[in-house]
């Protein structure tokens, strides 16, 4: 049987950071690793070649009458950097604390490890579980997954089943599952004001031309109002106000407002008025600046007016909002602002479109074409109570998957999607970590999930 604690060990031990190219082959020894348990699981592994990184296409098909779910993971994990701040090495995995701390802990080896150890165990218990089980698992999701949907286009046909299992998502804590209604979309884009054909002495021409520095902090003011509302024309045509049983859900989180701004070290929230944070995560859409370069930024000072600066900036959307769309309205708001004296350059780049699924066991949305993935909502909110303290919320998330809404548009496949990652997991930043008593209670749970969905009690 595999020991998942020395499983997650190993996985994380591979440097499969696909943003950064000098780690390629540490990323393909990590499709290897994983390939390989399957292997072990009697699956049959298919490496499939993309642009980039291949996805891995793994099937235990038994029987064509029995239902079909596909499981979703990568095995990219984000970078590293800044490894000062980490308290021990990011690829060599250590325990403290009943926690296993590493890059891909949590997001998203460690989801992939309670998935598979779970149906090992299932496995076990039953050999001939009637069940169909497609793995999905890719290697570019922390790049923005560009060549899986040219990967789902190519492979539809192998992809029919019932719904998509997925566990890279959030949860408020490790007491309180959380099963996920929608995703916000995301768009990026980069813009570059451009002055001078080169840097300037400050001293020799300070006051006679625009600082594209300082144009660009103008420009970027003008994207949100005192309040936080985004100022661009049109942003907030198209989107679809929660519905009453989201808002009552949404209130089990009110009493966590305060334990999360000791978490993040911050004086107080900022958030759209009149949305309190938790609202504006999970219901409102957004427009960040992720990043801002111009001028000299080494030790010490070097006086010049740069020749341009530059800006990256995300806008996380919500249902009925589309990447398109939304991408054509901040680009005219960048253009119609542009500073005098600077020109403007605007870099579009990929997204994805927000998702929903209806809660199928909520309120009035009992209507479904599918009964498999009402079942599925069922057995995870029963088995939810029997493993863990509360019974699940079910909520919208302020993160983005873009590929969980190119399944459902390419492949008619709607995701029933868990989360297995808590804020004290700091997925993303140093000293990333996975709790081991969370992880063992999770298997737990998934076991019971697989054998119920193939068996069982579905009231």
């Amino acid at each position: 049987m595999l020991e998942p604690i020395q499983f997650l060990k190993d996985y994380i031990s591979f440097k499969s950071v696909s943003a950064d190219i000098k780690y390629k082959d540490q990323v393909l020894q990590s499709h290897d690793f994983i390939a390989s348990m399957l292997k072990k699981l009697s699956f049959k592994v298919q490496s499939c070649p993309t642009d980039c990184y291949p996805v891995i296409l793994a099937k235990r098909h038994l029987n064509a009458d029995w239902p079909t779910i596909l499981i979703y993971g990568h095995y990219d994990v984000q970078p590293a950097d800044p490894f000062e701040n980490w308290s021990s090495p990011p690829f060599s995995p250590i325990i403290t604390n009943n926690r296993i701390y590493g890059r891909g802990a949590s997001d998203n080896k460690g989801s992939q490890v309670v998935h598979i150890c779970a149906l090992e165990q299932a496995l076990i218990a039953c050999p001939d579980l009637p069940l169909n089980i497609t793995y999905l698992i890719e290697g570019e999701e922390e790049i923005g997954s560009p060549s899986f949907s040219t990967f789902l286009e190519k492979y539809r046909n192998d992809l029919k089943g019932e719904f998509v299992l997925v566990s890279d998502t959030a949860i408020p804590n490790s007491n309180q599952m959380v099963i996920t209604t929608g995703l916000r979309g995301l768009t990026t884009l980069e813009v570059i004001l451009k002055g001078p054909a080169f840097d300037l002495h400050s001293g020799v021409h300070g006051g006679a031309v625009r600082n594209p520095i300082e144009a660009l902090c103008n420009l970027l003011s003008k994207l949100h109002d005192e309040s936080g509302r985004i100022l661009v024309d049109g942003f907030y045509d198209d989107i679809i106000e929660p519905s009453q049983w989201e808002k009552q859900s949404l209130c089990s989180l009110q009493n966590d407002l305060e334990n999360y701004q000791k978490f993040l070290h911050i004086p107080e929230f900022y958030s759209e008025k009149p949305y309190d944070a938790q609202e504006a995560i999970r219901f409102r859409p957004t427009i960040e600046i992720n990043g801002i370069s111009g001028g000299y930024q080494g030790e010490g000072f070097k006086t010049v007016i740069p020749s341009q600066a530059s800006a990256k900036i995300s806008c996380r959307l919500i249902p009925n909002q589309k990447v398109t769309d939304i991408q054509y309205k901040v680009r005219n708001h960048l253009l119609k602002n542009c500073p005098k004296g600077t020109t403007i350059e605007i870099i579009l780049k990929d997204g994805g479109d927000p998702y929903s699924v209806i809660p199928i066991n909520k309120l009035d949305f009992g209507q479904t074409q599918n009964p498999h993935l009402k079942r599925a909502f069922i057995i995870a909110e029963n088995e939810i109570c029997t493993y863990f303290e509360n019974s699940p919320l079910f909520l919208r998330e302020g993160g983005s998957i873009p590929i969980i809404a190119d399944l459902k548009r390419i492949a008619g496949l709607d995701s029933l999607m868990i989360g297995l990652t808590d804020l004290e997991d700091k997925i993303h930043s140093p000293n990333e970590s996975f709790s081991i008593p969370f992880m063992k209670k999770s298997i737990n749970f998934f076991r019971e999930f697989f054998l119920r969905l193939a068996f069982g009690n579905n009231s």
